[in-house]
């Protein structure tokens, strides 16, 4: 004998549920894609794919994230390195740039130095710095709160960031990093993400266009498979699987998970470095096979970065990788990351979903495309010395052959440091520097390893230049870095402006320095659990001599003078 279970309702009941022709029942879901759930329900509408207006929303989001943070870096620091007291201060520069041209501003002008400093008052440039920093910081607040934005809003975001990002070419390590290029890449794909003026995260007349997803793809694209080309084209412990025995410990800026990670056993080692070569050189393959891998992409590079992001403090480099990787998934695979509630994102993107089937394109959507496909020939056109470059044995990293920062080539340690060094600089009050019994202090930087005792920071996606600047000095010459003698002259005169970019100030409340000096040490990681980390250090060092002699104020005069650098002058 059948028995009728749950499932097997009476025929009679089944026919009394159904709704009559014409009948007043529940109208059937506008725009409801085939098999998915109703609307309002606890699981909510299941998106189709091949949309992106979710991703949009994310990425916009996400780009305003990173422009946040670029944009409060510059306010906190751009005055005290290339303001009125800067380091190398960039009204300077511009004077020399114009004088070169002529001392007319004209396209070749722009183009060596693009920025919109050239048409303002130069009399306060600190409030320059200022202005520009401060509207970015609004603006990007504004899109990341409410996830809305037009051409308009994230052109000028673009326009400000190249606005500081001009002065690569007198400063090249403070500005021309990849993830400076990188940001005005990612942020130039965002302008064209958005409708012209609509402030709506879903504009129904502007669909997100998959050309400039695509344009995402092909960023995330050259990133990995730049970075891992140049390894493998250039230091050779990368073909031979050691970088990863050293990198932990000679990175710009590790953090105390560096400081365990280096002490992972030779194999672990090994199998970082497989891995980082499967990541770079094997994954980036996987976008261009079909909807499913390419989300394997996605998945895998936001992964790898953020394991990057825990490892180690690389500005907000890693932080800016995830960005393009986001473009992997469509409206279907990011429906989790929004609510499920009646007259929320999701159900809205659905009935798109559904009217976008039904509506021809108006005169507004053929305009867009065409924006959209000239854009597509533009990206193509400029990813042509960057593909070639890519494919050369002589292949260079972070560059870029537009100068708008449009399309450029990435990379990232193509070569390994195995040893660390560091400058430290020391002040001391005697008259006499070479007094055997003269007292030396210290100077600590904000984050980079100096005091002994001191526990490594954690600071991304947040980034203090100057103690990047130190890592690359530490193993150059300071003839090769003369911003480091402008900071000792600073330092003896303790400008407020200088002293503000250090951790610690031995002077403070004291007479100042009569003499500064830069002293060499190879620096590394002591061993967990042994006699030095016992006491407390999380570094040991060994002296390898002097870095710049001990200079004083009234040396230095004419040093100052050549340059036409501000003289410091003692409060």
């Amino acid at each position: 004998m059948l028995v009728a279970g749950p499932d097997m309702a009476a025929p009679s009941a089944a026919l009394r549920q159904r709704r009559p022709a014409g009948g007043s029942g529940a109208p059937e879901t506008p725009g409801r894609a085939e098999g998915s759930e109703p609307l309002g329900s606890t699981v909510g509408p299941l998106l189709s794919p091949g949309t992106f207006w979710l991703t949009r929303i994310v990425l916009l989001r996400a780009v305003a994230l990173l422009y946040l943070v670029a944009f409060l870096v510059a306010y906190h620091q751009n005055k005290q390195l290339i303001g009125e007291k800067g380091l190398l201060p960039c009204k300077l520069y511009l004077q020399n740039v114009k004088k070169y041209f002529k001392g007319k501003i004209n396209l070749d002008a722009l183009s060596y130095a693009p920025t919109i400093i050239w048409f303002l008052d130069w009399s306060d440039m600190d409030s320059i710095l200022d202005y520009i920093s401060m509207l970015g910081l609004v603006i990007s607040a504004f899109v990341l709160i409410t996830g809305c934005a037009n051409m308009v809003l994230m052109a000028v975001l673009w326009i400000l960031y190249l606005s500081l990002d001009f002065y690569n070419k007198y400063l090249p390590l403070y500005f021309s990093a990849g993830w400076e290029s990188q940001l005005l890449e990612t942020g130039f794909l965002g302008i064209f993400l958005c409708p012209l003026w609509t402030l709506s995260r879903l504009p129904r007349s502007t669909p997100p266009s998959s050309i400039v997803i695509w344009g995402f793809r092909w960023l995330i694209f050259r990133i990995m498979l730049g970075a891992g080309l140049i390894k493998i084209r250039g230091d050779r412990c990368w073909r031979d699987l050691t970088c990863m025995n050293y990198h932990y410990e000679t990175q710009p800026v590790p953090n105390p998970i560096a400081y365990f990670m280096h002490r992972s056993p030779g194999w672990f080692h090994q199998f970082e470095t497989l891995f980082n070569h499967f990541i770079e050189l094997v994954v980036p393959f996987f976008i261009f096979m079909g909807r499913r891998m390419c989300m394997v992409h996605g998945v895998l590079q936001i992964l790898f970065q953020v394991l990057l992001i825990i490892s180690g403090n690389l500005s907000f480099l890693n932080w800016l990788t995830i960005v393009p990787s986001i473009a992997c998934f469509d409206d279907r695979s990011l429906a989790f990351l929004f609510s499920t509630g009646h007259g929320g994102v999701k159900e809205h993107v659905l009935q798109l979903q559904g009217s976008s089937e039904q509506q021809p394109p108006g005169l507004g959507c053929r305009i867009r495309r065409v924006v959209n496909i000239s854009f597509g020939l533009l990206i193509a056109y400029l990813s042509v010395p960057v593909v070639i470059n890519l494919l050369s044995s002589r292949q260079v990293m972070n560059t870029s052959f537009n100068p708008l920062r449009i399309v450029n080539t990435y990379g990232a340690f193509g070569s390994i440091t195995k040893e660390r060094t560091e400058v430290i600089l020391q002040g001391t009050s005697s008259p006499d520097p070479n007094d055997p019994a003269a007292v030396w202090q210290e100077f600590d930087f904000k984050c980079k390893p100096g005091d002994l005792w001191r526990r490594p920071c954690f600071i991304s996606p947040y980034h203090y230049r100057l103690d990047w600047l130190m890592w690359f000095a530490a193993f150059q010459t300071y003839e090769q870095n003369e911003w480091i003698i402008h900071l000792a002259g600073k330092l003896l005169a303790q400008e407020e402006e200088a002293l503000s970019l250090m951790a610690t100030n031995p002077f403070a409340g004291k007479d100042p320095p009569r003499w500064i000096r830069g002293e060499h040490f190879k620096y590394k990681f002591s061993q967990p659990g042994g006699a030095h980390a016992a006491e407390g250090k999380w570094w040991i060092r060994k002296k390898i001599g002097p870095y710049f002699p001990p200079v004083n104020l009234q040396s230095l005069r004419k040093f100052y003078e050549d340059r036409n650098w501000p003289y410091p002058v003692r409060d």
